[in-house]
């Protein structure tokens, strides 16, 4: 496969490696992007910060709790600027509200606010603002007790990022300090056993060839590689992590110490996994000046 200098630079940019390193990466496994990008963690080239995560898009996340139902909502938009218009807060404050009774995203598109669909009430916005706007993504949690928190807040329930979570037992001083932890720490799954399988394997065998370049004697790498998942186990799930709050104690010990059980838990963050072009600023004035 033909390694194009668009997929060196796409490589470069995800993984933090060098030019030569990227092409070689890319060379090395036919062209296959994500193959490469394991290659070169291998091979000790390439950052550990998670890519996948980087703000990418501008907009607001707002949450909405009642009862014992909580939403989670993502709307998007081009600029920063529209994040801090009061008509565009407005709408994103009513749509989280209108999710509250709807089931999926593709309903909650569907679902009247203010005599029209949501999605065409997103239309009229567009319009209004101009600029381009969507309806991105929502979430619930649905427990005994639910608790919200919103970081980066612009506005009354709405923010950059926005955390639900769902407990047991009505202690909403001890569910806040958790939204707080999972808003800073960015948990992957609630605990091991809601872990993807397959990405708990894929990080093994990650691990393992790593662990395999130092030359070390299988049987020591065995040893390594239960440190190793143990410490990845522990960092991936909220229950395994350190509590913010009191980091002698996990998230589960914590818990256990409030008399609370966390059942569930949502975190959304404005254009988590978007890749967002960034052009030249003085490449981008040219092509305007050319009409």
């Amino acid at each position: 496969m033909a390694i194009t200098a668009a997929m060196v630079k796409e490589l470069r940019e995800k993984s933090g490696a060098g030019m030569m390193d990227a092409k070689k990466a890319l060379t090395e496994n036919d062209g296959d992007m994500e193959v490469s990008m394991d290659w070169l963690r291998t091979k000790g080239l390439a950052k550990a910060a998670k890519k996948s995560s980087r703000t990418a898009a501008e907009g607001l996340v707002a949450v909405a709790v009642s009862g014992g139902k909580g939403v989670a909502v993502e709307v998007n938009s081009e600029t920063d600027f529209v994040g801090k218009n009061a008509d565009f807060q407005a709408m994103v404050s009513k749509i989280a509200d209108a999710a509250l009774g709807a089931g999926s995203v593709q309903a909650l598109a569907t679902t009247d606010v203010d005599g029209k669909p949501v999605s065409e009430l997103i239309t009229d916005a567009i319009a209004k603002i101009g600029e381009n706007m969507s309806l991105r993504r929502m979430s619930t949690v649905s427990a005994d007790c639910v608790v919200s928190y919103v970081h980066n807040s612009v506005a009354d329930g709405m923010g950059k990022i926005g955390v639900l979570v769902g407990m047991s037992a009505g202690n909403e001083s001890f569910g806040k300090q958790v939204a707080m932890h999972i808003a800073a720490a960015h948990p992957t799954a609630l605990n091991e056993a809601s872990l993807d399988p397959v990405m708990v394997e894929k990080e093994k065998q990650v691990q393992m060839d790593i662990a395999r370049e130092s030359g070390k004697p299988e049987a020591v790498i065995e040893k390594m590689i239960v440190g190793r998942m143990k410490k990845f186990m522990a960092e991936s799930t909220l229950m395994g992590q350190a509590f913010v709050v009191n980091p002698d104690l996990t998230v589960a010990q914590a818990a256990e110490e409030a008399g609370v059980q966390i059942t569930d838990f949502v975190r959304l963050e404005v254009g988590e996994g978007i890749e967002k072009v960034v052009e030249d600023f003085a490449a981008e004035v040219a092509k305007t000046m050319k009409g």
